[in-house]
């Protein structure tokens, strides 16, 4: 299948993007990695009346630790955060999740926050952002605004992005002293989108669990306090509440079993 006819634009600078942005509202779409855009355009599962490349912008290709924060740039590659020599040390979890990102190929041309931006429910980095409490950065020729991960993702590939911003940088929270962290999933082959996966943060008797690929967004509960009996209560809980769905890929009730064993699994890896 061809996609629609449209027009390129290949950026100079931020403010080029955000002008074009505005100039075409919804009929614009920004181009950094394409692994995921580009099909969907050929398959015309989405459509753009004009493509602004921001390959050419070395001052949106950036890993810098930022306050509490590391920031992650705009056109930083997800080869370049995963071989970042500082990330196990910065953010544990981030660099937990890393590996079971997409195939190698394809992390040497995605973008982290073009993952973020697609916000396929199954994708790591949208998950890890949301488990970590991150925030989303997003500019227009209106000023910036900086809005927490649990509000940008809001449904399937639906985010809270507006037609004429984009988003320039995420920030991931530092990794804290005496917290736990692990990550983990269940996929078919090793790299493909998972079936279900797991980021658990540990910090004494608290407990936070994010799950994705069940629902239709990353879901994160906490939990205090809880002996081994109770946390199975609560992971039998928080399956049924997440409900999961039937695909070509696994069942509604095996991702829900996913939530029950491998959550549970995630988590006590977290507290070793």
């Amino acid at each position: 299948m061809k996609p629609k006819q449209f027009d390129y634009i290949r950026a100079e600078s931020l403010s080029e993007v955000l002008s074009a942005l505005y100039e075409h509202q919804g009929g614009a779409r920004i181009l950094a990695g394409g692994q995921s855009q580009v099909a969907m355009i050929n398959f015309r599962l989405i459509e753009a009346d004009v493509l602004i490349d921001i390959n050419r912008l070395s001052d949106l290709d950036y890993i810098k630790i930022e306050g509490s924060a590391l920031e992650v740039g705009a056109s930083t590659r997800q080869c370049d955060l995963k071989d970042w020599p500082d990330l196990a040390a910065t953010v544990p979890l981030l660099n937990e999740a890393m590996p079971h990102v997409g195939h190698f190929q394809t992390r040497n041309r995605g973008t982290v926050c073009g993952s973020i931006a697609h916000s396929d429910p199954s994708s790591e980095l949208p998950l890890t952002l949301a488990a970590l409490e991150g925030e989303v950065v997003l500019q227009s020729t209106k000023g910036k605004r900086v809005i927490k991960a649990a509000d940008f993702q809001v449904g399937l590939l639906t985010t809270d992005k507006q037609p004429d911003e984009m988003v320039t940088a995420v920030r991931f929270p530092l990794g804290v002293d005496g917290c736990g962290y692990a990550f983990g999933e269940m996929n078919r082959r090793k790299g493909d989108l998972a079936v279900a996966s797991f980021a658990a943060v540990v910090s004494g008797s608290s407990i936070r669990l994010g799950v994705g690929g069940v629902a239709d967004q990353p879901t994160v509960r906490d939990w205090d306090g809880l002996d081994d009996a109770q946390l199975d209560d609560a992971l039998n809980e928080f399956a049924w509440d997440l409900e999961g769905y039937d695909d070509i890929h696994a069942t509604a009730q095996y991702r829900r079993e996913l939530v029950r064993r491998l959550g549970k699994r995630t988590i006590m890896e977290a507290k070793k």
